[in-house]
């Protein structure tokens, strides 16, 4: 599996919202898998709702919320982009990772989720950055392909 650290410049960190919406519009526009946004902040979930709504004047990102942990998901009656604190069962495609938890704390065997790839979002303050180091390391161990970008 890839995963890809986003390291956010205080100028992206401001408008946390709009570059979560603009990953997310750029990764819909490069793939056909589902996107899953992983929030354990139940205001950012609440905002990032609204703001993928609002995202274009004449568009918006196709979402829906996940509110219950359900045993399975069925993927054809799903939005292509997903909000959710957790991570549904059989979910196959990408995941932007939000939480302070690297996603494989997500993943077990129960839930037999397969991941094609992780987006990792890196505030530049001192708790985001240790906890980016983190989840580096976790990955690392797990053989995972890293990479990372300034943006």
């Amino acid at each position: 599996m890839n995963v890809s650290f986003y390291v956010l410049t205080e100028n992206k960190a401001q408008d946390f919202l709009g570059f979560i919406c603009q990953l997310t519009q750029t990764a819909l526009n490069k793939s056909n898998q589902s996107l899953l946004i992983l929030i354990d902040d139940d205001e950012l979930l609440s905002t990032l709702d609204k703001a993928l709504w609002e995202q274009e004047a004449t568009s918006f990102i196709p979402h829906q919320r996940l509110l219950n942990a359900d045993t399975d998901i069925n993927h054809k009656a799903l939005a292509p982009v997903l909000l959710s604190n957790y991570m549904p069962a059989n979910f196959k495609g990408m995941v932007l990772n939000t939480t302070i938890h690297p996603v494989s704390t997500f993943m077990t065997a129960t839930i037999n989720a397969k991941p094609t790839r992780v987006l990792e979002l890196i505030k530049p303050d001192a708790a985001s950055v240790q906890e980016g180091r983190h989840k580096y390391k976790s990955y690392q161990q797990l053989g995972y392909e890293l990479t990372h970008f300034t943006v």
